[in-house]
């Protein structure tokens, strides 16, 4: 890794999270150089501009959240087990994604939605990617005997993930871990009917 790629990496990893908690207009130069401890020119060598590393640091804040993604995917068994794990990833790292400010998905899709028409695009091309992953599973299972047939893969994927997603939002808002928590009980009973 070369001195730029490392300088990069640096920024990447002290400003996500501030991105992630203050969003892109909330995120000041001064909170960028505060937590760095690099100039204005430093930053703003290594990245174009604040929409440029705007992007950068979802991409970074995601990589935690597809990681427990990719896992569950590689869980042995039925759709049931693999999206079990997935809800299970969920839970046990709530408190971290939390004190992180939060699913960088859903932040920068709020925040996105009408102002950052690149980062929109981004977190729309995410949420299409979860999306198909999640119907892939539910397809592969139904095709293998192991899920009924007749249920609709997409829009069981598209609950899902709103479910996952607002769980997380109103835990937040409510400061109360136990929203989460109740809500991912209630998809693991839908998973328990209609995948099981």
């Amino acid at each position: 890794m070369t001195k730029a790629e490392r300088t990069k990496k640096f920024i990447i990893e002290k400003v996500s999270p501030i991105f992630n908690k203050k969003g892109v207009a909330g995120t000041s130069l001064s909170d960028m150089t505060s937590a760095t401890g690099l100039t204005k020119g430093a930053i703003y060598g290594n990245f174009k501009d604040k929409d440029t590393l705007a992007i950068a640091c979802f991409e970074h804040n995601l990589r935690f959240l597809q990681k427990g993604l990719y896992k569950s995917i590689a869980t042995n068994g039925d759709a049931h087990h693999k999206l079990s794990a997935l809800i299970k990833f969920y839970l046990e790292y709530f408190q971290d994604v939390s004190e992180n400010g939060g699913c960088p998905l859903m932040n920068s899709a709020i925040e996105a939605d009408d102002a950052y028409p690149l980062l929109k695009e981004k977190v729309r091309h995410t949420m299409k990617l979860w999306e198909k992953e999640l119907v892939s599973i539910i397809r592969d299972s139904q095709e293998n005997g192991d899920t009924n047939p007749k249920m609709d893969p997409v829009k069981f994927s598209r609950r899902f993930i709103a479910s996952i997603e607002g769980g997380i939002l109103l835990a937040k808002s409510m400061e109360d871990n136990n929203y989460f928590i109740e809500v991912a009980e209630g998809l693991q009973e839908q998973l328990d009917i209609h995948l099981k």
